[in-house]
């Protein structure tokens, strides 16, 4: 009998069926990281809200996080469980991150124009670094959305180079098969 694969080689192979089966997972983790990311840096966003006061920087900061939640549960009905793709969802998945995004290009554009304009501009350095850090989060945000969309995309893609990926396990015969008897005949 064969030796079966164990330890980190197992854990591997048992990750790629796992993604064989349901690709879409990739595309879902870095939904997931961008969501993570922007929650763990909500004070910095707040925080620049409260000091800028621009025209709409509050409802932007609050659409971004709606939108982040809601459209992880559109992709999660867009990809239902042994079935095919909801269309619809996957739509609603892709405007809801379409807002995400302006509201981050939008927000980006408030703290530039209270950093550049000409009466009483705000320093984004010393005690006010919240503000760089929160114009650089916004930027990193809207990237990985980006490498998240072109995921969900390109799914059609990489699924199928993920199928031609060898997962199964050789399995040795103990060549003693002849000598069964299976025809249920008593002797």
């Amino acid at each position: 009998m064969a030796k079966q694969p164990a330890g980190f080689k197992e854990f591997i192979r048992k990750r790629i069926v796992s993604l064989k089966r349901k690709p879409q997972m990739i595309a879902l983790f870095v939904f997931a990281i961008s969501f993570v990311y922007y929650s763990h840096n909500l004070t910095k966003i707040s925080n620049t809200t409260a000091k800028i006061q621009g025209a709409g920087m509050g409802l932007c900061g609050f659409a971004t996080m709606l939108f982040s939640t809601l459209s992880m549960v559109c992709f999660l009905n867009a990809f239902p469980h042994r079935k095919k793709v909801n269309i619809p969802m996957l739509v609603i998945m892709f405007v809801m991150l379409g807002i995400v995004i302006y509201c981050d290009f939008y927000y980006s554009g408030a703290i530039r124009a209270a950093i550049t304009r000409e009466n009483n501009p705000i320093d984004p350095t010393g005690g006010n670094s919240y503000i760089s850090t929160a114009q650089t989060v916004l930027g990193v945000h809207q990237v990985i959305l980006i490498i998240g969309i072109a995921l969900v995309a390109l799914l059609p893609v990489y699924s199928k180079l993920l199928r031609k990926i060898k997962t199964s396990i050789e399995v040795e015969d103990n060549g003693g098969m002849d000598a069964i008897d299976i025809s249920g005949e008593d002797s």
